[in-house]
């Protein structure tokens, strides 16, 4: 437990979103936490988010920020003053790494590839995860990820059946359910373990809070949950007015609206619980969205240039920053029963599970 709001001793999760290259941001927004000496009690990931959870529970603390800057290697952000270079760059970085893949990441499959004929291979993809296999081997400790001081969990998606799943400490944890959950097919591979095939979590639940939520329910706790969620794509953003954008604006909302409509679904089962007078648990949810993404391209989720990922990643440092001010200055709900959803700013958040406006 870490005393982040002054008075208040609360437990701490964090829920990590997918959304591959943007990954950065949350690399930089733990190392916010990190430089107040926070660490949390529990980590559950889906996707990139899982590969950054991993990187951080699977060390100590004193390795942890060393393996996150290995991995995502971040640079100088030369183009921040010239927009029209800095989209050129941009669009150029995410085309190479398509065409090329990327060193800890992926790497394309074609008739020449290792992997082309390896039987194991059984799903059809575009990229091998070899890349990551041996980044995760690398910088993560298997043993620390199972046995240390931060539950850690990833999710994914039962293939075949369409099930949500969980991979905790229940079974040990090893680098393929890690890589599972980043199986976003055809991208990707789906990744065999134990006969089921699964694949990215993103395809049902893109931000994993109901692994985080559900284990809250029977309102037993000792202590208030404060519960940090990253989340990589913007609900909201500006009318897109290029085919590019277009593209990129689809696919932030085929992943942005399921948080939208997982947080208002327990806001609202929480809701009929109090109104009930069932007994509820103290959880404050701070949703921290990588809102400002005006600098990104329509490949983004492909972009691991080490300038773009420097802007990320200072851009997740910001904003957990500013999300921790406000908590230490008392200006988010924190130790009251019940659910209180909050943005990184402080803002209120209350989405409805109704279908949606009429004209």
């Amino acid at each position: 437990m870490t005393n982040i709001v002054p008075e208040v001793e609360t437990r701490i999760a964090l829920a990590f979103s997918g959304g591959n290259a943007l990954g950065a941001f949350q690399a930089g927004a733990y190392e916010a936490l990190h430089a107040r000496g926070v660490q949390p009690d529990m980590i559950v990931g889906a996707s990139i988010g899982a590969v950054n959870g991993a990187l951080i529970a699977g060390n100590p603390a004193e390795r942890q920020m060393d393996r996150l800057m290995t991995f995502w290697n971040p640079g100088r952000d030369l183009t921040a003053d010239m927009p029209a270079t800095d989209t050129a760059r941009r669009t150029a970085a995410a085309s190479l790494a398509l065409a090329t893949g990327h060193y800890r990441v992926f790497a394309p499959r074609t008739h020449l590839s290792p992997d082309w004929w390896d039987p194991r291979v059984s799903v059809p993809s575009l990229f091998s995860n070899a890349p990551l296999r041996t980044s995760l081997d690398e910088l993560v400790d298997l043993r620390c990820l199972n046995e240390g001081p931060i539950r850690f969990a990833a999710t994914a998606v039962d293939i075949e059946t369409g099930e949500d799943v969980v991979f905790d400490r229940a079974t040990p944890l090893t680098t393929d359910h890690v890589l599972a959950s980043g199986g976003l097919m055809p991208a990707f591979p789906g990744v065999e373990i134990d006969g089921h095939l699964y694949g990215d979590a993103g395809m049902s639940a893109n931000l994993p809070l109901d692994t985080i939520l559900a284990a809250e329910q029977d309102g037993q706790q000792s202590s208030p949950l404060l519960c940090l969620a990253v989340d990589l794509l913007p609900l909201q953003a500006p009318r897109p007015t290029t085919l590019g954008e277009a593209i990129g604006r689809a696919q932030d909302l085929m992943f942005a609206a399921q948080s939208r409509r997982t947080i208002a679904a327990w806001q609202a089962l929480f809701a009929a619980r109090e109104q009930a007078g069932d007994p509820v648990p103290a959880i404050t949810l701070v949703h921290i969205s990588y809102a400002d993404q005006s600098r990104e391209v329509a490949g983004k989720a492909f972009d691991f240039s080490p300038g773009t990922v420097r802007q990320r990643w200072d851009s997740g440092r910001q904003a957990m920053e500013l999300a921790l001010d406000h908590l230490v200055n008392g200006r988010m709900p924190v130790g009251r029963p019940g659910l209180h959803v909050v943005g990184g700013t402080g803002e209120p958040l209350g989405w409805s599970m109704t279908p949606g406006r009429t004209r």
